[in-house]
C-alpha cells in the first residue's frame, strides 16, 4: 500500500505511482471533516475522491472527531465513488483542527466506543483504521483491539511508534508481531520500511498481512517493484540517478496539470 502523506499523495502523485510501479492499494491524503459544513468535506476533497485511476483500489482517509460529521462525510464520500474509508488515528501533529483528531484521539479512548461502531455501520465498503501503537504508551493498542474486533473493522494499519515520538527513534515491529498474534484482524504494518530486504524481513518476522510504504516509497518508488519481484539487490548509484530523473520529470508534468491548469 502507498501510505497517505499530507502534502504529497495528491492525485498527481498517486497517478504516477499507479502508472509506474502499480501499488496494490493507494490512500488519499487525510481529508479534514468539518463539523459545520453540510457536506462535511471540501469540494476539492470530493474531486480527489472521484479521481480513481485504473483498477487500483483507493482508500479515502478521514480525520475528525465528531461522530455525526464523520458519518455524514462517509456518506458524501461514497456518493462520489468512495468504496473504502479509513479513519486517521495516527497523525502526530496537532495543527489539523482545534480539537483532538488524528493521533490525539488516542488521548480520549472513551470517545471511540461509540465512534468506531458508528463509522463501521455507516460504511458500505471496507472500513479501516490507521493508528499509532499508543499516544504515549506503546501498549495502548492492546486495550483497543477488542473494540476494533467487536465493531468488525476490516483491517488495521499500524505504525508502531507512539504519537509523542512523532518520527523519532525507530518503529518497533516487535509490537506489530504481538498485535498480529493477538487479533484476528488483518494488520498492515507501516514505519521505517526503506529497502526490500527490510520489508521482507518485517513481513516474515511479524506475520503482517501486508506493508504500507511511506517515506521509503516517496524516496524510491521502485521499492514496490523490488518487493514484488523479490529482488534483494539495491540499486546502484547510476540506477538511482536514472530513476530520480524519470521520477521528477514525470512528476513535474503531472504537477503542472494539477496546480497550474
Amino acid at each position: 500500500m502507498l501510505a497517505p502523506m499530507q502534502g504529497l499523495t495528491n492525485r498527481a502523485m498517486r497517478a504516477l505511482f499507479i502508472d509506474w510501479v502499480h501499488p496494490d492499494v493507494v490512500f488519499t491524503e487525510f481529508m479534514r471533516v468539518s463539523n459545520v459544513s453540510r457536506k462535511c468535506l471540501k469540494r476539492s476533497d470530493l474531486k480527489e475522491i472521484s479521481s480513481t485511476r485504473g483498477n487500483v483500489p483507493m482508500v479515502v482517509q478521514l480525520v475528525g472527531n465528531n461522530g455525526k460529521a464523520l458519518v455524514a462525510a462517509v456518506r458524501n464520500a461514497e456518493a462520489v465513488g468512495a468504496s473504502h474509508i479509513n479513519l486517521n488515528m495516527g497523525c502526530p501533529y496537532g495543527r489539523m483542527t482545534t480539537a483532538a483528531t488524528g493521533g490525539a484521539m488516542l488521548r480520549h479512548p472513551e470517545l471511540l466506543t461509540e465512534l468506531i461502531p458508528a463509522l463501521r455501520a455507516a460504511t458500505t465498503g471496507t472500513f479501516s483504521i490507521k493508528l499509532r501503537a499508543g499516544y504515549d504508551d506503546p501498549e495502548q493498542i492492546f486495550s483497543l483491539l477488542p473494540l476494533f474486533e467487536n465493531a468488525e473493522v476490516d483491517f488495521l494499519v499500524l505504525h508502531p511508534r507512539t504519537v509523542t515520538q512523532k518520527y523519532s527513534g525507530t518503529a518497533d515491529h516487535n509490537i506489530t508481531e504481538r498485535v498480529v498474534r493477538e487479533t484476528h484482524l488483518p494488520v498492515i504494518t507501516n514505519g521505517d520500511i526503506r529497502t526490500a530486504a527490510e520489508g521482507r524481513r518485517i513481513l516474515r518476522e511479524t506475520g503482517a498481512a501486508g506493508l504500507m510504504l511511506g517515506r521509503g516509497a516517496i524516496a524510491d518508488p521502485l521499492l514496490f517493484e523490488r518487493l514484488r519481484t523479490h529482488r534483494a539487490k539495491e540499486p546502484t548509484e547510476a540506477e538511482t540517478s536514472a530513476m530520480l530523473h524519470r521520477y521528477l520529470r514525470d512528476l513535474l508534468t503531472r504537477y503542472r496539470e494539477l496546480f497550474c491548469g
